[in-house]
C-alpha cells in the first residue's frame, strides 16, 4: 500500500461538504468565504482540508477580505499548503475583484459633497499598500472632467510639480481643484507634509483664477475632508 498523502481534493469530499456543488446548485450567494476560497485552493493537504486552510487564512487577516487582496504571493505562500500555483490564483481572483469593484463604482457626474469624492476615489485608493496622491480636475460646474496621479510611494513636498499640475488644469480647461491621497496606515490626521502641498497648490492656483476646494485623505473605512474640517 502507498504512503502517499491522501488527497483532500474537492471532488473526494462527501457531496454535502462540496463547495463547488453548493455554488452550482444553491447559488454563489450562500457560499462562505472560506467555501469561496476553498474552490480557488481545490484541494488542502492530509491533515486540512481546503475549508480548514481557507479559514486559516481568512483568520490571519480578520476575515478581512481587502486585507486578504493586499497579501503578496510570497505571503500567501508562508501558509503550510499554499504553493505558488494557489498563492496565485488567490491574488488573481482577488486582484479580479477589485477590478469588478472599479468599473462597478457610481459615476460621479458632479461633485456635490466630500462624500463624492470619497464614493469616487475609493475605488481607486482605498485597498493600495502604498500611498498615492491625486488630482481631480473640475469644471464650473463641479464636474470632474479629468482624473490625474500626482505621485506613487508616498508624498512630501518635492514631488511636488506645481507648473504640472497647473498645465494639466489650463489644458483641460479647470476651474476648480480636488486633491486625494490614501494612508494605508488607516489614520486620517493629515501629515505637515500634507498640509504644505495644499497650500503650494492653493497659492499657486490662486494666479490663474483655479480654486483648490479640498483635500481629502483617504483609507478604506472613513475620508477625512480638509475642507469640512477648516482646515484648507
Amino acid at each position: 500500500m502507498s504512503d502517499r498523502p491522501t488527497s483532500f481534493s474537492i471532488k473526494n469530499w462527501s457531496q454535502d461538504d462540496q463547495p463547488r456543488e453548493k455554488l452550482r446548485d444553491k447559488g454563489r450567494a450562500v457560499l462562505s468565504d472560506a467555501e469561496l476560497v476553498a474552490i480557488l485552493i481545490g484541494s488542502g493537504s492530509k491533515n486540512e482540508s481546503a475549508v480548514d486552510l481557507s479559514k486559516r487564512i481568512l483568520a490571519s487577516v480578520e476575515n478581512n477580505l481587502n486585507a486578504l487582496g493586499k497579501l503578496s504571493i510570497k505571503q500567501l505562500m508562508e501558509f503550510k499548503g499554499i504553493g505558488e500555483a494557489k498563492a496565485i490564483t488567490i491574488a488573481a481572483s482577488l486582484e479580479l475583484g477589485r477590478r469588478r469593484r472599479l468599473a462597478d463604482s457610481r459615476v460621479v457626474d458632479k461633485i456635490e459633497s466630500s462624500q463624492s469624492v470619497y464614493d469616487l476615489m475609493l475605488p481607486i485608493l482605498g485597498e493600495l499598500p502604498h500611498e498615492e496622491f491625486w488630482i481631480l480636475y473640475l469644471n464650473n460646474s463641479n464636474k470632474v472632467i479629468a482624473k490625474n496621479q500626482l505621485s506613487k510611494g508616498g508624498i512630501t513636498g518635492t514631488l511636488v510639480d506645481v507648473r504640472l499640475v497647473l498645465k494639466k488644469a489650463l489644458e483641460v480647461g479647470a476651474t476648480a481643484l480636488i486633491l486625494c491621497h490614501n494612508h494605508p496606515s488607516g489614520t486620517l490626521k493629515p501629515s505637515n507634509a500634507d498640509k504644505a502641498i495644499t497650500q503650494k497648490l492653493k497659492t499657486a492656483a490662486i494666479s490663474l483664477d483655479i480654486k483648490v476646494l479640498d483635500h481629502l485623505i483617504i483609507t478604506e473605512k472613513a475620508y477625512l475632508s480638509f475642507a469640512d474640517d477648516g482646515i484648507l
